[in-house]
């Protein structure tokens, strides 16, 4: 019965993960919204990877489960959106997460869902949390087609490809990126399933950037703490692109912050993100509310874009970063007209549906 967390992964390096092999074996790591799901008949719940129950958000994703699953279990997957380009497409599934009934039922047409699969939990009244992963593995297989269907989107359920060849494991790694793909993901062969515990292995790409420090949102515990700093680079056109946010400093260092900005606060009509973005761009940073926290404010006290500062990040989507950056260090020695996209490395885009996934 529900709630079960999740088993979780550790960060490590590529090399040191193939290592592993061939005791362990290796998925690619899906880029979409973790997902227990629970099946009892034409009863389905999906629950989020904090045990938030997402099930009226994807019914398509549920109706493929009735179809696909067996009558009564429980599975671990990802659903993920597919683009009309076969990458995958996070931004667009976060827009699946809508309260209004109507605008759920349109979305689910316009930008319909797929879940990809890669454990077994429970089926019947067998509970298989103590089951070797092979094992659980197997048994999973036997429902469900791997590698991407044809249409992606359309009612499907599938497994994830899965090999314990290491030329194969690194191919996925380095071409996959493309496709939105996090990187990989290694499990052992005689792997229980442990909720809540950092027993698989995750590698995931890893890069820097210097970025422009346009302004920052408040910490929740007031106006004397920085909560984020918001970051810009500079398009060719000479514009100063939000791409993402810093959020992870120490409370003291937060306080210390708003002291050492104080300089740099600039009336919100003089901010370029408030002045020439387009409205798309100038939305994400002015004034709405969180998809994610509704009611919370994403408002921000805008800044000179005078600083500059190195950032960790794993992988760029448009014009953003696709996960919460790191802080690294201040770059006091950059001037902040010199930090443009050209210092990214894209990844060259990858359809999923032509990738060939056997070893």
């Amino acid at each position: 019965m529900p709630p079960i967390q999740p088993m979780l992964a550790r960060i490590a390096p590529l090399e040191e993960t193939l290592s592993l092999l061939p005791d362990v074996r290796i998925e690619p790591k899906w880029d979409g919204f973790r997902a227990i799901v629970f099946r009892d008949g034409d009863e389905v719940r999906i629950d989020s990877r904090n045990g938030r129950e997402i099930t009226r958000f994807f019914p398509e994703v549920c109706a493929a489960v009735r179809r696909v699953l067996p009558d009564r279990c429980v599975v671990d997957g990802e659903i993920v959106r597919i683009g009309d380009d076969g990458v995958l497409d996070f931004g667009a599934l976060q827009l699946r997460l809508h309260p209004a009934r109507s605008r759920v039922e349109r979305l689910r047409a316009e930008l319909p869902a797929t879940l990809v699969l890669f454990d077994l939990l429970c089926t019947g009244d067998r509970v298989l949390l103590e089951t070797p992963f092979d094992a659980r593995r197997r048994e999973l297989a036997g429902h469900l087609p791997t590698g991407v269907p044809a249409r992606p989107n359309a009612d499907e359920v599938w497994l994830t490809p899965i090999t314990d060849d290491p030329a194969t494991a690194r191919r996925w790694f380095d071409d996959l990126e493309g496709a939105g793909l996090d990187g990989v993901i290694a499990k052992g062969r005689d792997l229980a399933y442990l909720p809540g515990k950092r027993v698989m292995t995750k590698v995931k790409h890893r890069r820097t950037a210097d970025c422009v420090v346009a302004g920052y949102r408040e910490h929740t515990s007031g106006p004397d703490a920085v909560g984020s700093l918001l970051l810009g680079l500079y398009g060719e056109d000479g514009r100063l692109v939000p791409v993402g946010v810093v959020g992870a400093l120490p409370l003291r260092r937060r306080r210390e912050l708003v002291t050492e900005l104080a300089g740099l606060v600039i009336p919100p009509e003089d901010h370029p993100w408030l002045r020439e973005l387009p409205a798309e761009m100038a939305e994400r940073v002015s004034g709405f509310s969180s998809r994610w926290a509704p009611g919370k404010s994403l408002a921000f006290v805008p800044l000179r874009p005078e600083r500059v500062l190195e950032v960790r990040y794993e992988s760029f989507q448009g014009h953003r970063f696709r996960h919460m950056a790191q802080f690294e260090r201040w770059r006091p020695d950059r001037e902040p007209t010199s930090c443009g996209f050209d210092q990214l490395t894209p990844a060259g885009v990858t359809d999923l549906r032509a990738r060939h996934w056997d070893a």
